[in-house]
């Protein structure tokens, strides 16, 4: 049989079978689902060095350390951010507003996989989808088909074996364009997870159905004149170097302040980058730029010295990257563009205003919406740059892929990074499971269209009545251990300090800037309500074992608002106007 026709067979057998898991799946519980991810993350961390291995065995790209590393972290990280995350049923409740918010799981998901991270990615997005009770079917890119066929065999196994119907994670094996093409068009896939290509991206979006796509970075690493020199060279050599730069949020670019300029190279130097000649630098980028303006596949996530000896030089065995002086971005400047390799381009502003307009050219030349990195601790320059630039990921004294990712920042942990609208995605988002669900809005009347007749018109049923929280028993467990501590600690031998540390919060002063915590109703403090909640306020209760106070007015970031709702911090309270 012709293998296009084959691998289209075969596109639709796993959908068709994966629609069946879905339908099964749909039905579990939380704990039947978290059960399933654990056991997948668990088999995915215990073969995290074999596949890795794997990975670089085939592509022949980056470093096995490095794919371990990122093997780990997404089958570790990632399951540590996610099994708590509610997936099941009614997920968030506002009691004061009449509004129950339950997920719907999005079902078949089409997830296509990169070569430059394919291990780690099919891991990811295995998670995720199953996190959300979705099925998955993959589409490996040829050149790294084997080592993602044997993560999900890996992960497949230990799903079932954890009580998930079978099918609901496979792997092409006969990965060609137009199984890839089926398996994004067909009737039964609800929803398109895509890394790879601009080409590719673009198909996925032009498929007819929803798609998660995430676009090419081209990173600057910004240099301010306030910035720690040797810790900057450090984090952009980290980042740059990792995995030889197969990382999309890598590092592209150095655009640096004059006033540190010669600091800075001679801290480059010391190391381990190496200064090009223009000669050199054209060399280079004849050898990593196509006539066609795209990237040497053969280039890819190869070391310095293999790049430095196909452009016809040597350079030390220390050598850890290439540094080409940049004098413009564009294609008369091949090395301005994303080069997924130790390559960096080295550029000089005369100051952050300057530096600002460089950065922004180059992300407009490939990397829009992505992210980009500021090496700084002067915070109004941070700010500025932050609001003027069209990243939605700016990390902030850090290496960029590992900032980006979340291995080194609070970010979500994540392996598919969106570039929002500039970048021509869905989401600026760090995907998650939550993009890969439903939700759907349990919503009470709360204004009366008929207030003359009572809120209720003739003939119609009068509405429900207004819900109260959800009685959670692990809650109960520990107001009852509260009230027990609160008891012992009213013993002479007991101190005020145990006492606060065996109720589980602080008393300290509340202030602008901190959450109002909860109370039990026979503290002589009564609590008050906060008018803003950001995601550390919520990391902040959870480390305390404390709630935090809101109303209707209080203002609560989407990210806050998530991890809030999952942990169930939030009290809504009706009495409490917020504090200002």
């Amino acid at each position: 049989m012709d293998r296009d026709l084959e691998s289209i067979q075969e596109a639709r057998r796993l959908v068709e079978r994966a629609a069946e898991a879905a339908q099964l799946f749909a039905r579990f519980t939380q704990q039947q689902t978290d059960l399933v991810v654990a056991a997948m993350a668990e088999a995915a961390q215990a073969e995290a060095e074999r596949l890795a291995r794997l990975a670089v065995e085939e592509t022949t790209y980056g470093k096995v350390e490095d794919k371990i590393e990122k093997n780990l972290f997404s089958s570790r990280d990632v399951h540590a951010a996610i099994k708590d995350l509610k997936t099941v049923g009614v997920i968030r409740e506002d009691a004061e507003n009449g509004v129950v918010e339950m997920a719907v799981p999005a079902g078949v998901v089409a997830a296509i996989i990169p070569c430059t991270n394919p291990t780690s990615t099919a891991i990811f997005k295995a998670l995720i989808a199953l996190k959300g009770r979705n099925a998955v079917v993959m589409s490996p890119h040829p050149s790294a088909a084997r080592c993602i066929q044997e993560t999900v065999r890996v992960m497949s196994e230990a799903a079932v074996k954890a009580g998930a119907p079978d099918g609901c994670l496979s792997c092409l094996s006969l990965p060609t364009m137009e199984a890839t093409q089926e398996l994004m068009r067909h009737r039964l896939t609800a929803i398109i997870l895509a890394t790879g290509g601009a080409g590719l991206v673009k198909s996925a979006y032009s498929s007819g159905k929803p798609a998660l796509g995430v676009g090419p970075g081209n990173v600057p690493a910004y240099v301010h004149s306030s910035a720690n020199i040797p810790k900057a060279v450090a984090d952009i050599l980290t980042g740059k170097c990792f995995d030889h730069g197969t990382i999309c949020s890598s590092e592209q670019h150095i655009v640096i302040d004059a006033a540190v300029a010669d600091q800075a190279r001679a801290e480059l130097e010391r190391q381990g980058g190496v200064f090009l000649t223009p000669e050199q630098a054209a060399a280079v980028a004849r050898v990593l730029i196509l006539p066609n303006f795209r990237v040497n596949a053969k280039m890819v996530g190869q070391s310095a010295a293999r790049i430095a000896r196909e452009a016809g030089f040597a350079i030390p065995a220390t050598a850890r990257a290439l540094v080409a002086p940049l004098e413009g971005v564009g294609r008369e400047h091949p090395l301005s563009a994303e080069k997924l390799s130790p390559v960096l381009s080295f550029h000089v502003v005369k100051d952050w205003r300057e530096g600002m307009d460089f950065c922004r050219r180059l992300l407009e030349f490939g990397g829009l919406g992505h992210t980009m990195a500021i090496h700084a601790t002067d915070d109004a320059v941070i700010r500025e740059l932050a609001l003027g630039l069209p990243a939605f990921r700016l990390v902030v004294n850090t290496p960029a892929p590992h900032g980006s990712i979340g291995y080194s920042t609070k970010l979500f942990p994540s392996m598919s990074l969106g570039c929002g609208t500039p970048g021509n995605n869905i989401t600026s988002d760090n995907l998650s499971p939550m993009h890969l669900i439903n939700i759907k809005r349990l919503a009470y009347e709360r204004r009366p269209v008929h207030p003359s007749a009572g809120g209720v018109p003739a003939g119609a049923v009068s509405p429900p009545p207004r819900p109260g929280p959800a009685v959670d028993r692990a809650e109960v467990a520990r107001i009852v251990e509260q009230f027990l501590a609160r008891r012992a600690a009213s013993r002479p031998a007991t101190t005020a300090a145990a006492a606060d540390s065996a109720a589980g919060c602080s008393d300290r002063p509340q202030t602008g800037s901190e959450p109002a915590l909860h109370r039990d109703k026979s503290s002589p403090s009564s609590p008050k309500a906060v008018d803003f909640v950001c995601e550390e306020d919520v990391r902040v209760a959870l480390r305390r074992g404390a709630k935090i106070y809101v109303t209707s007015r209080t203002i609560i970031t989407p990210s806050a608002r998530d991890l809030g709702g999952a942990h169930e911090v939030f009290v809504f309270d009706t009495t409490a106007a917020p504090q200002r």
